[in-house]
């Protein structure tokens, strides 16, 4: 709770505290025929759908070219740093981590680091991209605008490592 110091007025005396000064004060009366504001409701999306541009091919030979990527964790980043893959060969970062953030990918029961690790390059790129576009805000685009002819364009923000936030 806020409390604030009721100020001396000219001359000595005390002026009487206003309405936000007192604790305990009722907000005024609002008419039963005026609407109360409401906030909007916020929801934060978590998850996000993708489609692999080759798709991950099974034992059996199906392929898997959609799935769902959820927003990573400073434990999901910080995990896969004492994994001994990692330590050894620190490119495989981002194949562990996308391992922890890939949640489902087409059919698959289960999706870890091993799928990831034999997808098709197109495809891990692409993850890494949609990893670094979901993670930062939603999106690595800034919309701008030209200084000679005033037209609006999107520029690409992104280029760190997958894992270095």
């Amino acid at each position: 709770m806020r409390r604030t110091a009721v100020r001396a007025a000219a001359g000595g005396e005390q002026a009487a505290p206003s309405p936000a000064a007192v604790p305990d004060a009722a907000p005024a009366p609002t008419p039963a025929s005026a609407p109360v504001p409401t906030a909007p409701a916020y929801r934060l999306q978590t998850e996000f759908p993708f489609e692999l541009p080759r798709g991950y091919v099974d034992e059996a030979g199906t392929v898997h070219r959609d799935g769902v990527m959820r927003l990573a964790t400073a434990r999901d980043e910080l995990v896969p740093l004492r994994d001994i893959r990692v330590q050894e060969n620190p490119a495989y970062l981002s194949v562990v981590l996308l391992g922890r953030v890939i949640t489902r990918l087409g059919g698959l029961p289960m999706v870890h680091d091993g799928i990831v690790e034999n997808m098709f390059a197109s495809d891990l790129a692409f993850l890494q991209d949609f990893y670094r576009q979901i993670n930062a805000e939603g999106h690595t685009r800034a919309s701008v605008e030209c200084p000679h002819c005033a037209e609006p364009f999107e520029v690409e923000l992104g280029g760190s490592r997958l894992g270095e936030s």
